[in-house]
């Protein structure tokens, strides 16, 4: 696959890196209206000429009642403990879950498990008494619908604001190759909230990208 730039010459592309839904990814091979999309990038991807990052298909399990069952998933199927902890996570699907949320939603996270991009995100206790008792309310009606997760405190990091140094909550994301090995590459995503009361760092919300170096190993 060759991507041309705006002076003409082409370039040579092994791999590309999409944040859009695979409806968008090609007009040519799902939604004919998307103007986001790479047109015959599925025709080049199914020939082995280019890796889309993350791969078609990927989003089928893009829920977050999937973050409930991943602990599990891997000792049933791998046979081991998970080397890295979830945050403690409560799917309301379950009533001893659902009692459990209800009964302390003013200290948790909840998140609406369709929802993406820090959307859906809802902090309990910066909610006013009506408001929790609304949340409550659709939860009741809609338990499949949420999930809830302790709150974690995670690391703040300096950014330049202006010209001063502040901190702010930020987050790596890590990127693993797979094949007949699993490498995670030393490199990644660090993204940072711009708000200096929120934990919500997607870009969607206002966060930000910082320059992510891994100095050792």
């Amino acid at each position: 696959m060759y991507y041309r730039q705006y002076g003409g010459r082409k370039l040579q592309v092994g791999a590309v890196y999409r944040r859009i839904s695979d409806e968008y990814l090609d007009p040519l091979t799902f939604l004919p209206e998307s103007l986001i999309g790479v047109p015959g990038i599925m025709e080049v991807y199914a020939a082995g000429n280019v890796a889309i990052l993350n791969a078609p298909g990927n989003g089928v399990a893009d829920d977050k009642g999937i973050y409930y069952f991943v602990p599990h998933m891997i000792k049933y199927y791998l046979g081991e403990e998970p080397v890295l902890r979830n945050a403690p996570t409560y799917l309301a699907f379950y009533e001893k879950d659902r009692t459990f949320i209800l009964e302390h939603l003013s200290r948790l996270v909840i998140k609406d498990v369709s929802e993406a991009g820090g959307y859906g995100v809802v902090f309990g206790n910066n909610l006013s008494r009506e408001e929790l008792r609304s949340l409550a309310e659709a939860i009741r009606r809609e338990p499949r619908r949420f999930i809830a997760q302790e709150v974690i405190d995670f690391v703040d990091l300096d950014i330049v604001e202006g010209e001063a140094r502040v901190p702010r909550k930020a987050d790596l994301r890590a990127f693993v190759l797979a094949g007949e090995t699993a490498r995670v590459w030393p490199s990644g995503l660090t993204r940072f909230s711009r708000n200096p009361d929120s934990f919500v760092v997607n870009s969607s919300q206002g966060g930000g990208f910082k320059d992510t170096w891994v100095l050792s190993r």
